[in-house]
Formats: structure tokens, sequence, C-alpha cells
């Protein structure tokens, strides 16, 4: 049996103002391509399917066709679970409907986790798998509210909480096995941030909850499993160096931070319950190139680019000591009538030399609600001791504005 584990596809996600679909049509495309060629049998997307809880009429075309197209080849079943970005309500609206085409759907954690439980069976009618479908758990689902808690005492208990869900899911999980016959495996599907994990600035993974307490570690994952697949974190990796528990990684780069970094999907094949790993590089369907430097280093390196003729989208970072003032102006005027696309212009010159603090060749894209905050506490001269109690604080009341919005779908 082979299994392919994916996620944090984002789609619909822009970078720079720039609409990235055909690059998703593309990725999806090529991953159809891959599941017929690898025979694959079981499809996990590990949350993050859209970058929004609103995605847009061409996101969830592209997504329904993926799901029509692959429901209709040899792979007998496609497990999707909800992400931090995805609309609990709007993944399960239609999951009756896509049952029938053996695509699971778990958009948010049930009361009865059963329901987190599936059973899936071969072409003989065979259970061949059983997966831990646990979706992202926001801490509205999992965790209540006491009197008096501390801002530790609720890291804590969030922890704790979301311990103890994958316990009772993986104990039933290991029940059905027993019932069924012991050769079969079990999968562990979530998305969270597991202690350690590796990330990159500027690739848009967000914390999940309150403080880094919430980060779990490896012992969450009873033994009983065979093979955790994780989504959340874009850069792909191992989980405490386990070869069985990994993060598959964005499929396509979300910053030019992971310009340069190989992305790739799991291809996990099971011998009766022992697992075996491949990783399946994914093609570059959009080059993006961050350069630096001064002005001779950067205009050398654009017309290397440019006589590439290929498709290239640039961040620019200009490090030089000359301060350029149209330096904007300058590089769009090096970069006309060839394939090169500039997305974003860094003049560290100007900004540190003449402008100081005022960061004004940033945009609000450039910058993650922390920051934003971290520089209204700046501009205010706050204490620089009261604030990461302030900042805790803010984390707090954007979650709960978060999940607000989810309640009032």
């Amino acid at each position: 049996m082979k299994v392919l584990h994916t996620s944090d596809w984002h789609i619909g996600r822009t970078l720079y103002g720039q609409k990235r679909y055909d690059e998703f049509a593309q990725f999806l495309d090529w991953l159809s391509t891959t599941i017929a060629r690898e025979e694959v049998d079981v499809l996990l997307v590990a949350g993050d399917i859209f970058d929004t809880n609103a995605p847009s009429n061409r996101a969830q075309s592209l997504y329904y066709q993926f799901l029509c197209r692959v429901a209709t080849s040899a792979c007998r079943h496609i497990i999707v679970i909800a992400g931090n970005h995805d609309s609990p309500t709007f993944l399960d609206a239609p999951k009756a409907l896509l049952r029938s085409l053996d695509v699971h759907v778990v958009g948010a954690a049930s009361d009865e986790r059963n329901d987190e439980v599936l059973a899936l069976n071969d072409a003989q009618g065979c259970t061949e798998l059983i997966v831990c479908a646990v979706p992202y758990l926001r801490d509205r689902d999992i965790r209540l509210a006491k009197a008096g808690e501390s801002i530790a005492d609720k890291e804590s208990n969030l922890l704790a909480a979301i311990r103890d869900h994958y316990l009772e899911v993986a104990e039933l999980a290991a029940r059905t096995r027993d019932a069924l016959g012991d050769d079969i495996p079990i999968i562990a599907m979530g998305h969270l941030f597991t202690s350690g994990g590796q990330t990159i600035d500027g690739d848009g993974v967000r914390e999940l909850y309150i403080g880094s307490l919430a980060h779990v570690g490896a012992s969450i994952f009873p033994e009983c499993i065979d093979y955790v697949a994780l989504g959340h974190l874009h850069v792909p990796q191992k989980v405490d160096g386990s070869e069985f528990m990994r993060y598959s990684g964005s499929p396509l780069a979300m910053g030019f931070g992971e310009a340069m970094q190989e992305k790739s999907v799991c291809l996990v094949s099971f011998s009766s319950r022992q697992p075996s790993v491949r990783l399946v590089k994914v093609p570059v369907f959009q080059r993006l190139v961050r350069i630096s430097g001064n002005w001779e280093e950067i205009t050398h390196q654009l017309r290397a680019l440019a006589d590439s003729a290929d498709s290239v989208w640039l961040e620019i970072i200009y490090q030089g000591e000359v301060l350029i003032s149209d330096l904007r102006e300058q590089l769009e005027a090096l970069v006309s009538d060839s394939p090169l696309l500039i997305l974003r212009i860094q003049n560290t010159r100007l900004i540190e030399g003449v402008l100081g603090s005022a960061h004004l060749d940033e945009s609000l894209e450039d910058l993650n609600p922390d920051d934003v905050f971290a520089r209204c506490l700046a501009a205010h001269d706050i204490p620089n001791e009261q604030r990461p109690e302030l900042l805790r604080a803010y984390r707090e009341t954007i979650i709960s504005l978060d999940e607000d919005d989810l309640r009032a779908e």
C-alpha cells in the first residue's frame, strides 16, 4: 500500500500582490499525475488547503476539480484535515457529498472522537489502513477557561488538552485495529507546531496558540502509531529525528526566504505495519530569487538572470554605501523588456542611513501582526520590561477575534 503525505497548499495565496493561481494549478496537475504514476492508494492532506478561511471562487474551483480528478483515479481514498488557515465549516459543508467519492474531510474537532478515526478499505472491502484524522485544534475546542488562570496556566492546560485529545483518538484507533487485525497500520494526521520545529523568516507560518509552551513534543503520539503525517511547518523535516514522523512542508515556496529550498511530498510505502519513506521532489513552477549587494553586484546578477530567459520573480536588497534615492526606477529600467519581475525592493541604505526607524520602504505585507504591534509599542515609548506581557495579551486578543469570526460563520 502506498500513501502520499502532503500539506500546506495555501491555495489563493499572493506574494506581494502577485496572484499565483497558475502555480497552484500546475502543482495540482503535477500532483494528480504523480498519484497516477506512483500508483498511490491513499492521499493525505494535513491542513492549510487554502490561505484564508474565505477562499476565492477560483481557489475553490482548483480544489474541487483536483478532488474529482483524483477520486476517479486508482487512488482509493483522500483524507483532508483543516489547518489554522482553513475554515472548519467551509471544509465540512460538502463532506457528505465528498464522502461518496471516498474523500474524507475532517474540518473541526468533534466531541465524538470516533469521528476522527477512519478505517479505510481496500478494493476487496477489507480494512487496509486506520487514520487518526485530527484537524487543527482550536483553543475553544479543547480547553475550558477557568477563573483566575494565569497565562502560564492557560498554556499548560492547553498543552495537556492537545496531548489528551491525540491520546484518546489513538486509543480508539488501537482498539479498532485489535478488532480487525494486528497487521493494519495506523497513521496519525495533525496540524500543529512541534518543539524544535524549523521555520524560515517570511514563510508565513503563524503561532497557533498564545506562547511557545503549546509547541508539543513528539511524545504526544503513542507507540501504536506507525506513521505521523503533519502539517503547518513549511520546511520539509523530521520530528525529533524520526524517519516516520514528518512534516511534508509546503509544495510551493511561500516567500523569498524559501526560494532556495527544495520542496517535496512524502511517499510512504507499507509492508504490513512497517513504513518506508521516499521524498518525491516537487518541481519549481515559478522561480523566486532574492539578490542583494551594492549597485554593481545587483546589476551583474540581474543581467545574468535576464540572459537565462526564464520567468523570475525578484526580491532585491540594496546594501550599497552610495545613496540611490530613485533605486526602484533604475531597477525597473534594467528589467524592462525581460522576463524578470521585481516584487519587492529593500533599500537598506535609505532606511538605515537616512530614515532611521521610520521604515518608510516597508508595506504592511512585509510585516506580521506581531511586528506591527511591536512598532506601536516602540512608537509610544513603552518600557522594554512591559513589552513581553503586552505582546502576550495582544496575541490572545487576536486569536480570540479569529475564533469569533469562525463562530460567526
